[in-house]
């Protein structure tokens, strides 16, 4: 027996929204790859504040890319694992820039943009088709995520 059918969800919702699991998966992964990145090389003046700060944040994703990951094997589909992957379905694209603090950080939040985003999408398709659960991991995201907007924008002055 599939494991929708043991969960209580329709087979082709599960199959819908692991697929959107799994662009928002290549997202994350894509973001993380940046910050990572940022935190190696950021200089200047801003290095002390950033670079735990990125490290941070680059921990963070790493968790959530593991629970998107696990939650898609849970919907009953196999999570996307290859960068080429990513790079075809992330609307985040690799940042050049990782040495400059205000740069890197307005960077930090077009990705909350898109991952925000995106995982409003999914609390819409989650809600119709009686997924509480990947509703519930989104929308635990979103209330952390718009919080770390908050504080990266205040950063900037803003």
């Amino acid at each position: 027996m599939n494991n929708s059918k043991i969960i209580g969800l329709n087979e082709t919702d599960c199959q819908k929204i692991s697929e959107k699991l799994n662009i928002l998966l290549a997202n994350y992964s894509i973001f993380y790859q940046n910050i990572r990145g940022a935190h190696w090389n950021i200089k200047g003046d801003q290095f002390f504040t950033l670079h735990p700060k990125f490290e941070e944040l680059y921990n963070n994703l790493v968790l959530k890319i593991d629970e998107l990951a696990e939650r898609v094997l849970t919907l009953g589909s196999t999570p996307n694992h290859n960068y080429s992957d990513y790079l075809t379905l992330s609307t985040i694209k690799e940042s050049k820039e990782n040495s400059d603090g205000t740069k890197c950080v307005e960077n930090i939040l077009a990705s909350f943009k898109i991952v925000i985003d995106l995982q409003r999408e999914l609390l819409d398709i989650t809600d119709q088709a009686g997924d509480e659960g990947t509703n519930s991991q989104m929308s635990d995201y979103i209330t952390e995520q718009e919080k770390e907007v908050w504080m990266y924008n205040s950063y900037l002055g803003k």
